[in-house]
């Protein structure tokens, strides 16, 4: 490697994909590599991948097409696919990609160094074996100085018949605690004011942990880790994702309302309405039992923010299961919903079944949902209108450079006119005058005044 040599990662999929593209820049940056907005411009190319849908996979061979051809004209050029689409293809990656120099599964996110001197020593590397995480002292670049994630575990042990996670994110992996807590008192310091929690099953934290307490409850779970890290100073927001209906309990509810710096937004995936599609997916639980879930949160944070993720069109889907899946949504009035059509993946037990559901109908299925989810959400960021709500201020609208945006409590995005040298950071009162389905907008009350220097 030499000395200007520079690196662009691009990354798709969910926040725990963002999360190890932060890490893997900071690797890189350890070595000597300074990041390029360009890629065309990039001595290594990163491709941080993700397989829960096939458009994603798609579009990232699409993306490798143009760089093999430049490699072939440049040949120091190093090509890099991490993540699950690596994890998934492994070698076939290779057979159909032969520029690539790296290909490295999610758990591999932190011995990014260790793989790169292997390339470095002429070897084409495909890293997918299962390996223990090792905890991570690298400093990640993160993209947000005001907002960082935090891993607290990782892999998956689920089954359920539609996903890849479990095959490509290997076993669930817990992070000790304290470690967990080390880090957010090292982003305190460095003035971060918001962490998420991350992981693809949240609630399974601690599981692979010792510790039951002297009652015989399991000690080391979310609810316990939620009180050992909300008293850090400098943190002053905390939220956590994605949980699994399976495993959440009213004892993590009832910490979320007493811990003030929890926000008041609840990511719960159901994936579907009706019974019987539910226990096709090996989900675990009911469309009682998530509604009882619903109930227990507006119980205790009457006015908390709810958001999921919902599949449509699974395989032997019929007409009334879905309209069970959009009465389900009527019920409970989302703030926002992930929607996606069923996309068979290579692995997974649905994707061999005879029944699936035509595309076409999918598609319109989907069309259907969105057509509500886009109604709620209209419904439920109108109550915010006149209120008063806390925001956090992130970044400048990139569309309106006199308006900076953060956002509330509840997730909700808003933007506000102001300074962002002044305000980035900041935790500010704004009354809401305009609302939309997936945003809002407001004005300051009270601005905070900085610290005039006198000479």
């Amino acid at each position: 490697m030499s000395e200007s040599s520079s690196y662009h990662i691009i990354t798709f999929g969910c926040q725990m994909n963002k999360a190890d593209s932060e890490r893997m820049a900071g690797i890189l940056e350890s070595l000597g590599y300074g990041w390029v907005e360009d890629p065309n411009q990039a001595d290594l190319i990163l491709y941080n991948t993700c397989s829960i849908r096939d458009n994603a996979e798609h579009k990232v061979y699409s993306y490798l097409g143009r760089q093999a051809k430049r490699k072939q004209e440049n040949p120091n050029l190093k090509l890099v696919v991490a993540g699950c689409v690596a994890q998934q293809e492994g070698e076939a990656l290779l057979r159909r990609m032969p520029e690539l120099d790296l290909i490295m599964g999610p758990q591999y996110a932190n011995r990014l160094d260790e793989l790169l001197a292997q390339v470095d020593s002429g070897m084409q590397v495909v890293a997918t074996e299962p390996v223990e995480i090792m905890e991570d002292i690298t400093k990640p670049r993160r993209e947000s100085t005001v907002t960082a994630w935090v891993n607290v575990i990782y892999g998956c042990n689920e089954r359920c018949t539609y996903c890849v996670v479990p095959g490509t994110r290997g076993v669930e992996q817990s992070r000790p605690p304290q470690a967990i807590k080390a880090e957010i008192e090292e982003l305190a310091a460095q003035g971060y004011k918001e962490i998420t929690l991350l992981g693809q099953n949240i609630d399974a934290y601690g599981r692979d942990l010792p510790g039951i307490s002297p009652a015989g409850r399991r000690q080391n779970t979310l609810t316990d880790l939620l009180y050992t890290i909300h008293d850090v100073p400098g943190i002053e927001r905390i939220r956590f994702a994605t949980s699994h209906p399976r495993y959440f309990t009213e004892r993590l509810i009832q910490a979320c309302a007493e811990l003030p710096k929890v926000c008041e937004h609840f990511h719960i995936p159901f994936q579907s309405g009706d019974n019987d599609i539910l226990k096709a997916m090996a989900r675990g639980y009911t469309r009682e039992k998530y509604l009882r879930i619903i109930d227990t949160i507006r119980r205790y944070v009457p006015d908390a923010a709810l958001s999921a993720d919902v599949i449509v069109g699974f395989p032997g889907e019929t007409q009334a299961q879905f309209e069970r899946t959009l009465e389900l949504v009527e019920m409970i009035g989302f703030d926002l919903l992930n929607t996606a059509a069923y996309s068979p993946r290579p692995g997974t037990p649905a994707a061999l079944w005879s029944n699936q559901v035509p595309e076409a109908i999918k598609d319109e299925r989907l069309q259907q949902l969105n057509y509500l989810v886009g109604r709620q959400a209209a419904e439920r960021s109108a109550r915010y209108l006149g209120r008063v709500e806390e925001i956090l201020v992130e970044a400048v609208n990139p569309r309106d450079p006199g308006q900076v945006m953060g956002r509330t409590r509840g997730n909700r995005l808003t933007f506000l006119p102001g300074d962002i040298q002044t305000l980035r950071g900041q935790l500010v009162s704004v009354e809401i005058t305009t609302t939309r389905p997936f945003s809002l907008t407001g004005t300051l009350i009270n601005p905070p005044v900085m610290p005039v220097l006198v000479a």
